[in-house]
């Protein structure tokens, strides 16, 4: 594994100096950027004035978590979707198809906004049934969804800049990540660690790990990152 300063660590989801403490964590009930806990107790406060409880179903997540993750999809252990959010059989696809399939829906490790602690998958847990496991599926956000009526009010609050400078980097389809309107970005830090986040760092950190389909993502790495990393909307300025 490559080894990095304590900035380009964390970037890269290899190290944790800057997460919140772990009084923060357990008042929010996920672990986050340690300059991103006021704005998101703000929001969470304006979000209960409002009728709402807004839950988070995953901030923080290490590069040997996503890096499971992927390899899990990439050995058949986890189911990769398609872009309706549909089982895909993945014996019928190249590796290179492969790779690209488990991109739509699940960040390559060391290039998930998760690892920044700025990033969070949200929900209303108001109105999510007792003992329903949260998915993070169109189905669950789109209209007549559990979780519709929390994402119009975000809606509306991104729209009229009183977010508390959180927004949605995979808002519409931009042919890279599928929308994910569940996923909140703080934009004043994330928007940092984005420009740092380069393929050359992304190359170095992926060479060392143990990962499935390496060679196929370091050969087409360069597209990965424009399409996948950095293709991303832009926060209202």
């Amino acid at each position: 594994m490559a080894s990095f300063s304590a900035s380009l660590a964390s970037l890269v989801g290899q190290g944790e100096a800057h997460l919140c403490s772990e009084a923060s964590a357990q008042l929010l009930g996920a672990r986050l950027h340690l300059d991103t806990v006021a704005p998101f107790l703000a929001l969470r406060e304006a979000a209960l004035s409002a009728g709402f409880t807004l839950g988070i179903a995953s901030a923080y997540r290490s590069f040997d978590r996503q890096l499971s993750i992927w390899n899990r999809k990439a050995s058949g252990g986890l189911a990769v979707l398609d872009s309706n959010a549909q089982p895909i059989d993945i014996a019928t696809l190249s590796d290179r198809d492969l790779v690209f399939a488990i991109l739509r829906w699940s960040a390559l490790p060391g290039g998930s906004r998760h690892h920044w602690g700025t990033d969070m998958d949200v929900y209303d847990a108001a109105t999510t049934p007792e003992g329903y496991e949260v998915q993070l599926i169109p189905a669950e956000v789109d209209a007549g969804g559990m979780h519709a009526a929390l994402h119009g009010w975000l809606d509306a609050r991104i729209a009229a800049g009183t977010s508390f400078g959180f927004y949605r980097p995979y808002d519409v389809d931009r042919g890279g990540v599928a929308p994910e309107r569940w996923h909140l970005s703080y934009a004043p830090i994330a928007t940092v660690f984005a420009r740092t986040l380069t393929p050359e760092l992304l190359r170095e950190t992926i060479a060392g790990a143990a990962m499935l389909l390496k060679d196929v993502v370091l050969e087409h790495l360069d597209e990965i990152h424009a399409r996948f990393v950095a293709n991303v909307s832009e926060p209202a300025t």
